[in-house]
């Protein structure tokens, strides 16, 4: 499967006042991440959304192993965990000095501008096999 690495260096607005990064700045990590992974696979957001098409968070999870601190540089590893035909499943690991920092996943829904779910192999089968060769399976 591919992956991406998208390495940041925690910035000091991103940090509480006891200097670790706050956990909430841990899934705007992940959307850096996730759209790097993207961009990466020839599938940028702006490709999505000019078919109509877009990835509204379901779900998301973070797990925090230790704290990252200002000025820590991470290693943030990105990619697609499953596919189903509504719905897509990122991972995440972020690391720091090859110690896991915390992981997590995001689910999302693949929806028309209405926001209604939307199959789509059927819907966009050149999406849906570029999503595929990024998870090196055959999902027909």
């Amino acid at each position: 499967m591919k992956k991406n690495e998208t390495v940041i260096r925690v910035r000091y607005q991103e940090t509480d006042q006891m200097g670790f990064a706050y956990h909430a700045n841990y899934l705007v990590w992940f959307e850096i991440g996730r759209t790097e992974l993207m961009r990466s696979i020839g599938l940028p957001y702006a490709g999505f959304e000019k078919s109509n098409l877009y990835l509204p968070v379901l779900k998301a999870y973070c797990e925090y192993k230790s704290a990252a601190k200002y000025d820590d540089q991470l290693t943030l590893t990105t990619f697609i965990e499953s596919m189903g035909k509504v719905r897509l499943v990122f991972n995440y690991e972020i690391r720091r000095d090859g110690k896991k920092v915390a992981g997590g996943y995001t689910e999302h829904a693949f929806i028309n501008e209405e926001g209604r779910p939307v199959a789509l192999k059927k819907n966009s089968p050149f999406l849906w096999n570029r999503l595929c060769k990024a998870m090196e399976i055959d999902l027909d």
